[in-house]
């Protein structure tokens, strides 16, 4: 019988790309020596269960909590980053993923929106050493 730690693990895994921009992999590191419990419940709940649901495919969750993170502003910046590089392990482009935050502005407002932009514009840049769309 497959544990929630490891049905998390393989889902987690699913998203993401060792080489290429952070991942939960760095933050639960990072996080190992003050909160290790953390990284357990991230990998268990959000990616065990969460993540492993039905109706919904990778791109569709990731579109989801960068949505999410967009809407609770600049405290939540550095875990955008994080899911940014999530939503292009997931196969969204770096059009799509703007055009998403796009979207956003008649709910949000434009600062959130354009703090979010910009939050992309280096990762992307920071993903790959061409030239990002403008």
């Amino acid at each position: 019988m497959t544990t929630r730690y490891e049905k998390g693990l393989e889902a987690l895994n699913s998203y993401t790309d060792q080489e290429k921009g952070t991942s939960h992999f760095d933050l639960m590191k990072d996080l190992d020596s003050i909160a290790p419990d953390i990284g357990k419940y991230i990998v268990e709940f959000a990616y065990g269960d969460i993540y492993n649901r039905g109706h919904l495919d990778q791109k569709q969750r990731a579109l989801t909590v960068l949505s999410s993170l967009i809407t609770q502003g600049e405290g939540s910046l550095p875990q955008l980053e994080l899911h940014i590089n999530t939503a292009l392990n997931a196969g969204l482009s770096e059009e799509e993923i703007v055009e998403a935050m796009i979207q956003l502005i008649p709910y949000l407002g434009f600062p959130s929106v354009i703090n979010a932009v910009k939050q992309a514009k280096r990762v992307f840049a920071e993903r790959s050493e061409e030239k990002v769309f403008a």
